[in-house]
């Protein structure tokens, strides 16, 4: 029984370690702070959007902006610009608004610098608009699925959409139990009142 409460534990410390202020708001068409790049750590892995991360591709993260949303960086340094598009999340250092990909952070003489200042600007016309973006709470991660049918009936009573995702991968199954809702504030509103509630809760941007 100790074993399988550490486990729980481990389990979700991986899925729920984001805050449940985490907040989605209107950035705006302009944008000005720190931008950094990633490259060969991630390449080929998967992105937060469920594309593969080609660090040869012209993508950033961003930690708010719709994926397949365009934007022009532009390095305050040099004056070079870079047009990318929105693949994933991040970066998650206070200060930095983007991570670039190798071969865009290269277009505009980042890469040696590292970190730079930037000014990135929407694209509105050829980008989704922010009522596209779906949202969900999720609550709680479990290996065992009668921990959440247990969670899902507790939260039922005072939530509406309360539901079971499961997610396999290629050791483990996990039902992790979710909280469908409209949109970003929704999600905000609901993240917070579970917080406040003494749940741990992460906000999702589903596909």
């Amino acid at each position: 029984m100790r074993i399988r409460r550490i486990f729980f534990v481990f389990v979700l410390i991986i899925f729920l370690s984001s805050c449940a202020r985490m907040k989605y708001a209107p950035s705006g068409n302009i944008q000005t702070g720190l931008a950094s790049w990633y490259g060969q750590d991630f390449h080929g892995k998967i992105t937060s959007s469920k594309e593969i991360y080609n660090m040869y591709d012209m993508t950033a993260a961003h930690r708010i902006l719709p994926f397949g949303t365009y934007v022009m960086v532009t390095n305050l340094d040099n004056g070079k610009s870079v047009f990318v598009r929105i693949n994933d999340r991040g970066p998650f250092i206070k200060g930095r608004i983007i991570d670039l990909s190798y071969a865009a952070a290269k277009v505009i003489g980042m890469v040696g610098p590292g970190v730079v200042p930037v000014k990135i600007e929407v694209l509105k016309d050829i980008s989704p608009k922010k009522s596209s973006q779906k949202f969900s709470v999720q609550v709680g991660a479990f290996i065992f699925k009668e921990n959440a049918v247990e969670l899902k009936k507790k939260l039922q009573k005072d939530y509406r959409n309360v539901y079971i995702s499961v997610f396999n991968t290629s050791h483990q199954k996990y039902y992790r139990v979710r909280i469908k809702v409209k949109n970003s504030e929704s999600a905000r509103r609901t993240a917070l009142k579970l917080s406040k509630d003494g749940y741990t809760a992460l906000i999702l941007e589903e596909q």
